[in-house]
């Protein structure tokens, strides 16, 4: 990675993550020893933002947003992402609490980077998988990213891809303010953003495990939020298409 590419943050949004946030911020410092670290917690319960504000307590590369109430993922990194944007840093990554993304695939990422302005870890290239997913957890994946590329003709092979490292100038251009989707659409929706604006896309495998503690957020009202704006986008974008055709 070069120095034009530094400083990074990784913003973690957390929502009762007490026993797995240390584990994978020690493992991200490992791989990225000079990456900081923004955990924006939605007001966890169980006391997750304690842990938090004890591991930015002892470490300056760490640092806590605290939220007061549970506002769904893409608003925590919109917060997470204004925050690193007015603090100056150069790269934004999102990354999961859980430990179902390695921090270890972290820096091939970066690397990746100096190509390309936004870059997704992707499960579905060659070379990615998936590791203790149930079958029928993966097959709902996989047919949810074909339907999102063949609904807005997306070449993205994991389009819902939560681990991913963007250019500042990216966020900056996309008006985040904008962004309506709260839950895991909101992948999506960027993606195509950053592809609509004009900025270099590319992808790299990487391991997905699924998580050894807690509970997943992926619940019907996300799925549901994900499938009626992807349909709408994809309406919009053939309208589009076919405007243009009769306009020439």
């Amino acid at each position: 990675m070069t120095e034009a590419l530094e400083p990074v943050l990784v913003v973690i949004p957390t929502y009762n993550e007490r026993e797995n946030l240390e584990p994978i911020v020690k493992r991200l410092h490992a791989a990225v020893a000079k990456a900081h670290v923004l955990v924006v917690d939605d007001g966890s319960p169980d006391g997750t933002g304690e842990v938090a504000d004890k591991l930015a307590a002892a470490d300056d590369r760490v640092h806590v947003l605290h939220r007061t109430e549970k506002a769904g993922l893409g608003r925590a990194y919109v917060a997470g992402f204004e925050w690193g944007i007015e603090r100056g840093y150069a790269v934004l990554v999102e990354m999961d609490a859980d430990g179902s993304h390695a921090p270890e695939d972290l820096p091939r990422m970066l690397d990746a980077l100096t190509d390309a302005d936004l870059v997704i870890g992707s499960r579905y290239v060659p070379g990615g998988k998936v590791v203790n997913w149930p079958k029928s957890r993966e097959v709902f994946s996989r047919g949810a990213n074909l339907y999102s590329r063949i609904a807005l003709g997306a070449r993205i092979k994991d389009i819902t891809a939560g681990f991913r490292a963007y250019r500042r100038e990216v966020l900056e251009k996309l008006k985040l303010q904008t962004v309506a989707s709260a839950g895991y659409c909101f992948q999506i929706d960027l993606t195509i953003r950053t592809e609509e604006a004009g900025f270099t896309v590319v992808e790299v495998p990487i391991t997905f495990t699924e998580r050894e503690y807690g509970e997943s957020k992926m619940t019907g009202p996300v799925v549901r939020e994900a499938l009626l704006r992807v349909t709408k986008w994809g309406l919009r974008r053939r309208g589009n298409q076919l405007r243009s055709l009769f306009t020439r």
